[in-house]
């Protein structure tokens, strides 16, 4: 027996009752959105980054299991410090005692300094970061969300927050030039959001806040250009329900014709467990 066979078995030997019946149904909409080519949209939080899911994620890119890829801000952080490093993390609470949390000086360096040197043109936050990462031949560049998108010519954006993220608390943030970026990311995103259609898939995994805030104000742009952005179905995975994810992307935005589902685990499992299952 194969491994997607294996796999197979297992979805259809979930319970029909609860989020086993969810899951099921998620996954048979998923499958049909990829057969019939419908935009499908993945917004991840940085966590989803740390546990090490890129590989998984890549392999869905590489396949055509989405469209577009949205990261909040802490999302290029990690990424791009696993595609020069090959490791992103810090214990927060030991350097929140002495005030070193955050202050490494090349993740910043990297990313700021980026961001700064294109400031005027017409490049967006993910597209600077990615054409980085790339020209500066890194040494895990193939771990890299952002790259691996910027070479697929999938659409990335990425949606900071300012005071967010330790790249905010170096002395060579440029202000203006980060703001100008995050909004062409933002305007390429509601670009996305307006190519979704009826059968369409929208993914929330592990944003509690800023990304569900976002996709919401998306959303409502294209409607009110009258984009025909209706009948799509949302799906949250996340480690515990939140109050933002619940609302803006589970309830209000499938009103009148889609479905929203929750589906709540670690990220480390679930993910995995997903592309598994509607590959």
């Amino acid at each position: 027996v194969s491994s997607s066979d294996s796999m197979k078995k297992f979805v259809e030997a979930l319970p029909e009752i609860l989020i086993g019946k969810d899951f099921k149904e998620f996954v048979a909409l998923y499958r049909r959105a990829v057969s019939q080519k419908k935009y499908i949209i993945w917004m991840l939080g940085a966590h989803t980054i740390k546990c090490g899911l890129n590989p998984i994620i890549i392999q869905l890119m590489k396949k055509g299991y989405l469209s577009h890829l949205a990261l909040n801000g802490a999302g290029a952080i990690h990424d791009v410090e696993i595609a020069r490093w090959g490791t992103t993390s810090e214990d927060v609470a030991a350097g929140l005692q002495d005030g070193s949390f955050g202050m490494v000086k090349e993740t910043a360096h990297f990313i700021n300094e980026a961001v700064s040197q294109n400031a005027g043109n017409d490049l967006g936050y993910a597209e600077i970061l990615a054409r980085e990462l790339i020209n500066q031949k890194v040494a895990n560049l193939k771990l890299s969300l952002l790259a691996t998108a910027y070479r697929l010519h999938i659409p990335v954006s990425l949606h900071p927050a300012i005071g967010t993220e330790i790249i905010h608390q170096h002395p060579n943030l440029n202000g203006a030039a980060l703001g100008e970026k995050s909004l062409l990311d933002f305007q390429l995103f509601t670009h996305s959001v307006s190519q979704l259609r009826r059968g369409s898939i929208v993914l929330n995994i592990g944003s509690a806040v800023i990304l569900p805030e976002v996709f919401l104000k998306a959303l409502t742009v294209t409607r009110n250009l009258k984009f025909p952005v209706n009948g799509f179905y949302t799906a949250v995975f996340d480690m515990i329900r939140h109050y933002r994810p619940t609302v803006n992307v589970v309830q209000r935005p499938t009103q009148g014709g889609g479905k929203g589902f929750y589906f709540l685990g670690q990220h480390e499992i679930m993910i995995p467990l997903l592309a598994a299952a509607i590959q």
